[in-house]
Parts: C-alpha cells; sequence; structure tokens
C-alpha cells in the first residue's frame, strides 16, 4: 500500500482531512518517483545480469545446491532456482516503484516459507541468494539509490529467514 493509500485510510479512519504533515509527505513522495522510475527501470535492464551473477555466487558459496540430489542440480533445477531469484527481484522493483514493502509482502512473501519447505529448498539459501542479488545491484547504484533498493532487499531477506 503506497504511503499516499495509507495517508488517506488513516484520516478517512479519523474522519479528518489530511493534515499539512501528511500533504508535505505525499509531496515528497510525489517529488522522489521520478527516480525510483529510473531505478526500477535501471534493476530491470540489468536484471540478467544480476540473476546470473548472484547465482554464480550462491553456486560457489553453497555447493550442495548444485551437486547431486541438491535442490539445483540439472540444468532444469538450476534454471528453476534462477527464475525464482529473477522472480524476488521483480518484487524489490514492484516495491522501489511503489515507495512501499507492500508488493513484496503481499505477493512474495505470504506462504513462501511453508512452499519451499514443503519442496525442502533451504531457506537459507534463498535468503542468500536474495542478499547476493542486493550486493550486486547494490554495487551498481550510487549511495542514495543504493541505500533506497537496499531497504527493500533487506526486507525480504528478514522476511525469508
Amino acid at each position: 500500500m503506497s504511503i499516499i493509500t495509507k495517508m488517506i485510510l488513516n484520516a478517512d479512519a479519523e474522519v479528518r482531512y489530511l493534515t499539512p504533515g501528511e500533504l508535505d509527505q505525499i509531496n515528497i513522495f510525489v517529488k522522489s518517483s521520478q527516480r525510483r522510475l529510473q531505478l526500477v527501470e535501471a534493476l530491470t535492464q540489468s536484471r540478467a545480469t544480476i540473476v546470473k551473477q548472484a547465482g554464480k555466487d550462491i553456486f560457489q558459496r553453497f555447493p550442495r545446491l548444485v551437486a547431486p540430489g541438491g535442490n539445483a542440480y540439472g540444468e532444469n533445477m538450476t534454471a528453476t532456482c534462477l527464475r525464482d531469484m529473477d522472480y524476488y527481484l521483480r518484487l524489490i522493483t514492484y516495491s522501489v516503484a511503489a515507495g512501499d514493502t507492500t508488493p513484496i509482502q503481499e505477493i512474495g512473501i505470504v506462504g513462501v516459507r511453508q512452499m519451499y519447505r514443503s519442496l525442502g529448498t533451504p531457506i537459507d539459501a534463498v535468503a542468500e541468494s536474495v542478499r547476493a542479488m542486493k550486493n550486486i545491484t547494490t554495487s551498481m547504484l550510487s549511495g542514495e539509490d543504493a541505500s533506497e533498493v537496499g531497504t527493500y532487499f533487506d526486507y525480504l531477506i528478514t522476511n525469508l529467514q
């Protein structure tokens, strides 16, 4: 839920108009939208590189994943793992665009731990793959942009653990 929606719902629940402070926050949010959209575009354009490099990193750090019997053993399972990483990166872009963690929470977190457990997928490796994508992504961005994007990665990592 965007900051604007939250403020409107809060004001409506309290049967009041938006306060000057809330209007200032909305103004800041709107002014930052162009930068957020540029970040989304940069992440989208770099997604193949981010996922490929993070996958390489995670498979080196967790060789059991690609060993016989591992969750990413074989070409098809490796592709499935990389697909999941791409999915999480996509959720990050949704949250950056929204300026809020709601897309991660509502689309990506609900039930994911149970699903991975039922598949025998090590949650620690999933969280580490997201951390690897964060490291690669933030190294590609400037300070403020890296910090903002990093916040969404951190939120996802925390909720995967």
